[in-house]
């Protein structure tokens, strides 16, 4: 080929990477931004979604005391927007009817991106979704003014006085023990959700964060995650016995698991031992003891006061029917609840 030829070639093709070089710098979210190609769903809205690093979303700008002045946009009135929490997966979803496609094409979020691990913007069901995942588990606090939102994360700790952990053993495609078409996850949930609401219902300035509310199962890592994350007062988890050789027996009553390695005065062993003395008093059923865990990994792991309750034997005829009532249900939930408040009251 001719000399001139190529050094025209050369030439040419410089140019060519000049420029693109020079556009990724002034456009870094044509390559840091992974965007989804939109797609029809179900509900008639779109699952499209646009993902990008706090640092090229978030304006540094302060505004109030708030982290997050989120621009709603035009014509959604504040009371359309809703604020969504999911503990398990940190993330903190901003809600609005009628959303755009290119929110980040149209509108800003200004303030810190202290906390903020990734800004995702989708569309479901027609609705825009602005998810927030962050570094650890927060309380969303806002405020509203002149079409924004304005958004800060506090720990558990600045908005209660006390915080419990509650985990439901099991969940999903693990069932737990299952005794005649009765499984382990269903009655861990039922008693899970009666303490809840308890504690809800309580005077006492309480947070309670669950790693279950559904037909869920959370991993390990996951359960405990949580427990260390809030740093919580307390982490009780519940679940139910069976005897060693699957069948059912005479063997019943209430056992509670606790950390053998756990030497501080405000010991998980001392939690589990409230925990033993309350659940099989208002279960109305035998007190066998307490038990080392430090085998089991939520235990192991946890760096907060843990007991681990087995409320009853699904292997026994009698218990079983009363874990699968829910008067029964609702007795267990007194007993945990009560523990919690004596625990309170001891220190904790």
């Amino acid at each position: 080929m001719d000399e001139r030829v190529l050094k025209i070639i050369t030439i040419l093709l410089g140019a060519v990477t000049v420029i693109a070089c020079v556009s990724l710098y002034f456009f870094p979210g044509l390559y840091e931004r992974e965007t989804l190609m939109a797609q029809e769903d179900n509900g008639g809205g779109y699952t499209a979604s646009v993902s990008a690093k706090p640092s090229q979303v978030v304006q540094k700008e302060n505004y109030e005391d708030a982290q997050l002045n989120i621009e709603i946009p035009r014509g959604v009135r504040k009371n359309d927007v809703r604020i969504e929490k999911d503990d398990m997966q940190k993330t903190i979803y901003v809600r609005f009817p009628h959303g755009v496609l290119d929110y980040f094409g149209n509108y800003t979020i200004r303030g810190s991106s202290d906390h903020i691990e990734e800004i995702s913007y989708y569309m479901e069901n027609n609705e825009g979704v602005i998810a927030l995942k962050l570094d650890s588990v927060y309380e969303p606090l806002s405020l509203y003014r002149q079409e924004s939102l304005y958004l800060s994360f506090l720990d558990p700790h600045e908005v209660y006085d006390k915080v419990v952990v509650l985990d439901a053993g099991h969940g999903g495609h693990a069932p737990g023990a299952v005794r005649l078409g009765i499984a382990e996850k269903d009655i861990d949930l039922a008693i899970l959700l009666e303490v809840q609401k308890l504690l809800a219902d309580c005077p006492e300035n309480i947070g309670v964060y669950c790693t279950r509310t559904e037909d869920t199962n959370p991993t390990l890592e996951q359960r405990v995650g949580l427990a260390n994350q809030t740093k919580a007062d307390l982490f009780i988890s519940i679940h139910n016995n069976s005897d060693g050789s699957g069948s059912f027996t005479e063997t019943s009553g209430t056992q509670v698991m606790y950390s053998e390695s756990d030497q501080s005065k405000l010991s998980g062993k001392k939690l589990a031992q409230i925990c033993l003395v309350q659940v099989s008093k208002h279960f109305e059923t035998e007190n066998r003891g307490l038990l080392k865990g430090d085998k089991i990994y939520i235990i192991r792991e946890s760096h907060v006061p843990t007991a681990l309750i087995e409320v009853g034997f699904m292997t026994n005829y009698e218990e079983l029917e009363k874990l699968n009532s829910s008067k029964y249900q609702k007795k267990a939930a007194e007993g945990i609840y009560e523990a919690v408040m004596e625990a309170f009251k001891e220190g904790y």
